[in-house]
């Protein structure tokens, strides 16, 4: 087994000649914002002294060239002739600094690791002739980065900073030393390559005789991820057939029946209360949507991304994905190869669909968490924000899809398990929708060639994080790159148009052996694995076949249309190879140099995985109920809820996205007049000439998961159907997306939360009419040090997608104009567990807010008829912080005040522990909306509405002042609108 990929690496590199140093830092004359972050980065370290610092990226360039090559490369190439000096080093030179007082930290990826900025440069150098067009890599380019440090100056004089403060600021700062070396005042880069693999012949793993316990150790030592009743299901079937299985065979095994893979907990049996579950997901998710069997679903559940009917003959999709554990580790590749892997498998939906808008959603622990108090092996929250922000901007930018909507959320249970959620919206025609695999066809592997990163990422995902898991699952970190993604869609969707392909998927976890056992289960496949392209040279064959690179689809392709097919990919410049061929044996062959590394049923592969019988159990948290407790300064309640920081401003995160590209957004993420307030939803016109549109949104509260998940999962669905009905969707046309991320399910506690949270979700779709048409689970987000274990709230993400029937009917939040009335739809109630406000007093308890089933589906849908109708200047939905931030958010949005009474909010009768000024302005209920409406079109809309909980609570006012008046017919609030943007704007910072 040591010969195999179930063995680590040692950790070396091999020196390949000395290469020509190029260094490109800003003029001194021009802001350089890394290094002003690196300042503000060493005050948050709590390190002083730190008077300038200067960043410059670095380029390692073949030896080979001339000094006149070299010199050009870096003027027409690598710098900005108006904004950067270039510093050129020799080969066998040292570089050196800009002053005498600077000290240098040099931060280089490490070897084999994914180098996407390398790659550009290099075939940059190709196409000017520089450098000859083999590929070869003898010919490589490598990136780095340097930054220089000037300490302040003492009072005797120049100063510097130890190596020892040097080494933490390159390791906590600036680097990730997962994927990087840090070097300290020390200029010793190279060329390097990973180390290779020994080399072997098929290996066995001898299972048939040995002890549970073995079974155990090696499913541990393989990162394999497999429990004991999974080892033992492949030990009982090697020995029915009469042999070991091969190495390649059992890393196959563990990917496909990885948790990530096949969501065993979901699928498998659940006894909870005396009642047996055979299949949670078939009897919750999948039932509600088979129960309200919409015409318009066109393909859910079994693709890469659901399906629905759209307009013109086009169809849309939609999926959004986790990528929790890579992004703990290395939150920019983590989240970058997130949003990059989600793209993949909108390409990969039916014959592949074109990515018109993405998502994103993180759940992270408090910014300013004291680092004293960080769990040993884990990255300050503060950090790992960042570093998910760039990775999805990064990647959708250099992608040209715009990022449209999504949320952040704050809670110190995250600190150790960030969440990151990634979704891709895309466009295909209504025949792409479907695909098919037939004996015969070529499979053919596109894209980004194969490396060592990414191993055992689909086991690594399935499984606890730990203090050691920066270090033992290193190699299961991607990085992405987002250019060959790029050039692969351009090339697919041609290929798509011109039929030439029967079938396709991406290489997500688990690589080729997920993609093509997938698209193999119905016939066969045989492989062939020294054809798959390698970024270097070295990998055995199980590396190969599970390797989860990015930037590859694996297509089947009629043998009548190759040809044309590979002249569309080298017309993109994307590799395109034949790595085998679809059988009709129902077996998965794999073959390296002529040898058979793997032969295995795929029955067995998909159906043999057995099913664990779990317990579940809830007990409701014991809290007492603080009711709504009376304060005297609501003034600065408001105040301190609008800088909280889930609620306050993420403009520094949306400006850093381009929501702009493609021309197709009518809503945007930020609104009002200064384009910096909050969108219910974002609008998209798809099609040219159709006004159809659609809105895209998302719910989400974990405070509400720790009380009560049922009621989270209800409240949620809720309040992403809030957020596209505000904006003019078509609630009985819109489809929703499940992401269960939860602690580990083998606790019967968490097992219970999450069947609590699945039959909530089977409620709330068959009450609101919306069918789930794709979704994703990440269990086991625990973090162990030691025999301590941190588990993350209870997690459910709802993303909705919604047919906006006319984008010119489509209503912002803000208000819109002086003298219109300000109307309450729905229903006030005692409910503020959860909520921000009793955060902000310090109590905990209360009960969670819940939509009334009966009620909310026709209240939505007669709101969404005045909308259409025309009745509707603005609309906002009430969420954190209830109807004293909305109504906030929307003043400061339109410039303008408002004058609201709470005698007039329709509420539940309350009893004396709930104040009844607090309840109305800060509860959380479901269901709400604050609208604005024309005087002229208040009859109108109130006609819609007859018969379902609305008044009118106020107007439109053009003094620029928020005035409430409470129940008793006194002054709660007065406040000054830009008073409130400053709060909103001020209050929480990347």
């Amino acid at each position: 087994m040591a010969a195999s990929s179930l063995s680590r690496h040692a950790a070396q590199t091999t020196a390949l000649p000395d290469a020509w140093r190029v260094e490109v830092f800003r003029q001194e004359s021009v802001d350089d914002p890394e290094g002003e972050h690196l300042k503000r980065a060493t005050v948050e370290l709590g390190l002083a002294g730190l008077e300038r610092a200067r960043y410059g990226r670095g380029f390692l360039l073949p030896p080979t060239l001339s000094k006149s090559d070299v010199e050009k490369a870096a003027r027409e190439l690598l710098s900005d002739a108006v904004l950067d000096d270039v510093r050129i080093t020799s080969p066998k030179s040292s570089p050196t600094s800009h002053t005498a007082r600077a000290q240098r930290i040099v931060v280089a990826r490490k070897p084999g690791v994914m180098d996407p900025v390398a790659l550009t440069v290099q075939r940059a150098l190709w196409r000017s002739g520089l450098i000859p067009a083999a590929r070869d890599e003898a010919f490589l380019v490598t990136t780095f980065r340097v930054f220089e440090l000037q300490h302040a100056p003492s009072r005797g004089g120049a100063a510097k900073f130890e190596r020892a403060t040097l080494v933490q600021i390159g390791e906590k700062i600036l680097a990730n030393p997962t994927i990087e070396d840090v070097h300290v005042e020390s200029e010793t880069l190279s060329f390097v390559r990973p180390p290779p693999s020994p080399r072997h012949g098929v290996v066995r793993v001898p299972l048939a005789n040995v002890s549970d316990e073995r079974l155990l150790e090696i499913s541990r030592q393989g990162v394999l991820s497999l429990s004991l009743a999974e080892m033992k299901a492949i030990q009982a079937h090697y020995r029915e057939i009469g042999r070991d299985p091969t190495a390649c065979e059992l890393e196959t095994l563990a990917q496909t029946w990885s948790e990530h893979c096949k969501h065993k907990t979901f699928t498998g049996i659940v006894e909870m209360d005396g009642e047996r579950i055979d299949n949670l997901l078939k009897h919750t998710i999948k039932a509600a949507t088979l129960e309200l069997d919409r015409p318009w679903c066109v393909s859910v559940f079994h693709d890469n991304a659901g399906v629905i009917a759209f307009d013109q003959g086009f169809d849309v999709c939609f999926k959004v994905e986790t990528h929790n554990h890579p992004s703990a580790i290395d939150p920019y590749g983590g989240a970058g190869t997130g949003i990059g892997g989600v793209i993949r498998d909108v390409l990969g939906v039916g014959l592949g669909a074109r990515p018109i808008a993405n998502t994103d959603a993180f759940f992270v622990g408090p910014t300013d968490f004291p680092r004293e108090e960080l769990p040993k092996g884990t990255l300050h929250p503060r950090r790992i924000l960042r570093g998910v922000v760039a990775g999805v901007r990064d990647y959708g930018n250099r992608m040209g899809i715009p990022t449209v909507s999504g949320g952040v959320w704050f809670h110190p249970a995250y600190v150790a398990n960030p969440l990151v959620y990634a979704g891709t919206v895309g466009i295909l025609p209504h025949w792409a929708a479907t695909k098919s695999v037939e004996p015969g066809d070529q499979i053919v592997v596109v894209g980004g060639r194969t490396g060592r990163d990414g191993i055992h990422g689909a086991t690594f995902s399935s499984i606890e994080l730990s203090d050691e898991s920066d270090v033992v699952s290193s190699a299961a970190v991607q990085i992405g790159d987002a250019i060959t993604e790029k050039r692969v869609q351009d090339a697919l969707l041609q290929a798509r148009d011109a039929r030439l392909y029967r079938a396709i998927t991406d290489c997500g976890a688990g690589g080729l052996s997920s993609a093509v056992g997938e698209m193999a289960e119905k016939t066969g496949a045989r492989v062939h694995l020294e054809r798959v392209p390698l970024k270097y040279p070295g990998l055995s064959p199980e590396e190969i076949w599970i390797s989860e690179a990015q930037e590859r689809m694996v297509l089947a392709v009629p043998p009548e249309s190759l040809t044309r097919l590979l002249a569309v990919f080298a017309a993109e410049d994307v590799e395109a190879t034949v790595i085998g061929e679809f059988t009709n044996t129902r077996r998965l062959e794999l073959f390296a140099s002529g040898e058979l590394f793997c032969d295995l049923d795929l029955h067995f592969l998909h159906e043999g995985t057995p099913r664990t019988v779990r317990r579940a159990t809830w007990t409701a948290p014991g809290h007492t109920d603080p009711g709504c407790p009376a304060v005297t300064d609501q003034r600065t309640v408001l105040l301190a809820l609008l800088s909280a920081p889930d609620i306050a401003s993420k403009e520094w995160i949306v400006r850093q996205y381009d929501h702009e590209v493609q021309g197709r957004a009518v809503l945007k993420p930020l609104v009002g007049v200064r384009r910096d307030s909050p969108g219910d939803a974002a609008v998209l016109k798809p099609l040219d000439h159709s006004d159809k549109g659609l809105a895209i949104a998302c719910g989400a509260n974990p405070r509400f998961g720790l009380l009560d998940p049922g009621a989270m999962a209800e409240a949620v669905i809720d309040e992403a159907l809030r957020n596209v009905v505000a904006v003019g969707g078509d609630l009985d046309h819109t489809a929703i997306l499940d992401n269960f991320s939860w602690g580990n399910c083998d606790k019967p506690e968490q097992m219970g939360a999450l069947v609590l949270a699945a039959r909530g979700c089977q409620r709330a779709a068959v009450a609101f009419g919306t069918p789930f048409i794709s979704g994703k689970d990440s269990l086991n987000n625990e973090y162990r040090v030691g025999d301590r274990t941190l588990s993350i709230p209870p997690t459910l993400l709802i993303s909705a997608l919604s047919i906006v029937p006319d984008v010119r009917r489509a209503v912002s939040m803000d208000f819109k104009r002086p003298g219109s009335r300000v109307y309450l739809v729905g229903q006030t109630k005692a409910e503020l567990g959860g909520s921000h406000f009793l955060e902000q007093l310090g109590a905990t308890g209360g009960r969670v807010p819940r939509p009334d089933l009966g009620l909310a589906p026709r209240s939505m849908r007669a709101l969404s008829q005045a909308i259409r109708a025309g009745a509707v200047s603005s609309c906002h939905d009430l969420s954190e912080g209830g109807l004293a931030v909305a109504a906030a958010e929307m003043c400061f949005a339109g410039e303008l005040g408002a004058s609201i009474d709470l005698a007039h909010v329709p509420a539940e009768k309350l009893d004396r522990a709930y104040d009844p000024d607090g309840t109305r302005l800060y509860s959380e209920s479901c269901s709400r909306f604050l609208v604005e409406v024309a005087e002229g079109r208040a009859q109108e809309f109130e006609r819609e509405l007859a018969g379902h909980p609305f008044a009118a609570v106020g107007r439109v006012t053009s003094e620029k002042r928020l005035v409430v008046r409470g129940t008793g017919g006194g002054t709660l609030l007065d406040v000054d609108v830009e008073e409130l943007r400053s709060a909103f704007l001020g209050g929480f910072q990347g």
